[in-house]
C-alpha cells in the first residue's frame, strides 16, 4: 500500500490540539501521508494564544514549492495563514495550478478570540484566495467576517445558506458553513452544517456533543475533506466523511482531561 500525499499549510499550535499538529494526525487517522508548509509558530494551550510568530510568506512559498516539486500532491489544505501577503501568495501559486483540490479554511480568530490575521487579510481572502478554492469551510464567526455582518443575526440554517451563497459569489466551487458556534450559544441539541454550491444545498446534521474538548474541529473537518478529496471523494461525501469523522473524535474525547481549557480531540480513536 502506497500512501496518497495531502499538503497542509498552516500554523503550528504548541498546545497540539490544532493547526499543523491536528492536521497530521487527521491526515494519518484517514491513511494520508502528511506534508506541511508552517505560516506561523504560535504559543498556546488549552487556554488561549499568548504569542504568533508568522513567517517570511517568501519562506511559506519555498516550503510549499519544496513538497509539490517533489510529491504528488492530491490536495491541499490552508489553514492559519497569518499574513495578507501570505494569502496573496497561496492563490497566485493556486492560480499557477500547483495545488489541487484546495480546500481554504479562512482562519480568522481563534476560538478564545485571538486575532490569528493580520490586518488586511479578510480582502486578500475575498480577492484573491476564495476564487481558487475548491470548497471553503469558514465557522459561522468567519463567514460572518466575511460577509461584513453581525454573527448575532445569523438565526437559523436558512441564515446560514444565505452566508454561504455571499461567499460563493466571489467564485469558490463549494462553501461549508460550520454551525458549531452558533449551537454552542443557543444550547441546541443539534449541529447543523450547511454544504452549498450554486444549485445544490445539502443539510449535514447531527447529535451536539456536550464537551469542552472542542480545540481544533475546524482544523480537523478541513484536513478531513482535503484527504477525502484526495482520496478521489466527491466534495459531499468527503465532508459527510470528514463530519462523522469529528463528530466520533469528540466523542472519544469527551471526558479527557488535558490542560485547563478547551481540550483536544481524539483524533487517533485512542478512546476505542
Amino acid at each position: 500500500m502506497q500512501p496518497t500525499t495531502v499538503l497542509s499549510i498552516a500554523g503550528s499550535d504548541s498546545g497540539g490540539g490544532a493547526g499543523i499538529q491536528a492536521d497530521i494526525r487527521t491526515l494519518s487517522a484517514f491513511g494520508v501521508h502528511a506534508t506541511t508548509a508552517v505560516t506561523a509558530v504560535t504559543a498556546q494551550n488549552t487556554l488561549g494564544v499568548s504569542a504568533v510568530q508568522t513567517m517570511d510568506p517568501q519562506f511559506v512559498e519555498d516550503q510549499v514549492r519544496s513538497v509539490i516539486t517533489d510529491f504528488d500532491v492530491r490536495a491541499v489544505k490552508t489553514g492559519m495563514l497569518a499574513h495578507p501577503n501570505t494569502v496573496e501568495m497561496v492563490a497566485h501559486l493556486a492560480r499557477e495550478g500547483l495545488l489541487p483540490h484546495l480546500v481554504v479554511d479562512p482562519v480568522l480568530v481563534s476560538s478564545t478570540g485571538h486575532a490569528l490575521m493580520q490586518e488586511g487579510g479578510v480582502r486578500a481572502y475575498l480577492d484573491a484566495l476564495i476564487p481558487t478554492a475548491l470548497i471553503v469551510t469558514p465557522n459561522l464567526r468567519e463567514a460572518a467576517v466575511l460577509c461584513d455582518v453581525d454573527v448575532n443575526d445569523v438565526r437559523d440554517v436558512v441564515d446560514m445558506v444565505e452566508l454561504a451563497r455571499a461567499i460563493l459569489a466571489f467564485g469558490c466551487d463549494w462553501v461549508l458553513v460550520k454551525g458549531g458556534h452558533f449551537v454552542r450559544a443557543s444550547h441546541d441539541e443539534r449541529a447543523p452544517d450547511v454544504l452549498v454550491r450554486a444549485d445544490e444545498v445539502v443539510i449535514l446534521d447531527a447529535d451536539r456533543v456536550d464537551t469542552n474538548n472542542d480545540h481544533g474541529t475546524g482544523c480537523s473537518l478541513s484536513s478531513a475533506i482535503a484527504a477525502g478529496l484526495a482520496l478521489d471523494r466527491s466534495v459531499p461525501d468527503a465532508t459527510r466523511d470528514a463530519k462523522s469523522f469529528v463528530l466520533a473524535a469528540l466523542q472519544g474525547a469527551a471526558s479527557w482531561h488535558l490542560g485547563h481549557g478547551r481540550g483536544p480531540i481524539d483524533h487517533l480513536g485512542w478512546t476505542e
